[in-house]
């Protein structure tokens, strides 16, 4: 195997001693194609679909409170009525306490949001900061087998 030189006209004196940089450049590029093609998915979410499970509803601990708001506005505090001019007193309370109660919001679907909306900016007003929104699940479908 002979090496060759850039002289020409006449045969090499000394074996070229340079490196061929052609294979490495086409190494880096390829790597860098993949690179670029396999980036972006590797910053997303994977799509799964998930399976369903009926579980039984979470069991209501000591430091949860239960808000209440019905169709017309009332307010009830684990199942008491409330009136409006107390609720803030009643949730600064809750938010002094330590740990820090859980306020779990029900509003009826008739209920005017801006009456949900009083009661959230009174919580965070208070200083409240876990709270949960309360709903019911959907009736289980006809015919369906767990």
């Amino acid at each position: 195997m002979a090496f060759g030189g850039f002289e020409q006209g006449r045969a090499p004196a000394q074996p070229m001693a340079e490196i061929n940089v052609t294979p490495l450049v086409d190494v880096m590029l390829v790597l860098l194609v993949i690179f670029i093609i396999t980036a972006p998915l590797l910053a997303r979410a994977l799509k799964v679909d998930l399976p369903q499970a009926d579980a039984p509803p979470a069991a209501v601990q000591a430091h949860t409170i239960q808000l209440t708001i019905d169709a017309g506005g009332a307010l009830r505090w684990n199942n008491e009525p409330l009136a409006a001019s107390d609720l803030a007193a009643r949730l600064a309370s809750a938010a002094q306490q330590s740990p820090q109660p859980e306020l779990l919001l029900g509003a009826d679907r008739a209920a005017r949001y801006e009456h949900v909306a009083a009661v959230l900016a009174a919580a965070q007003k208070a200083g409240l900061t876990r709270l949960g929104f309360v709903t019911e699940p959907p009736p289980p479908s006809q015919g369906a087998t767990p």
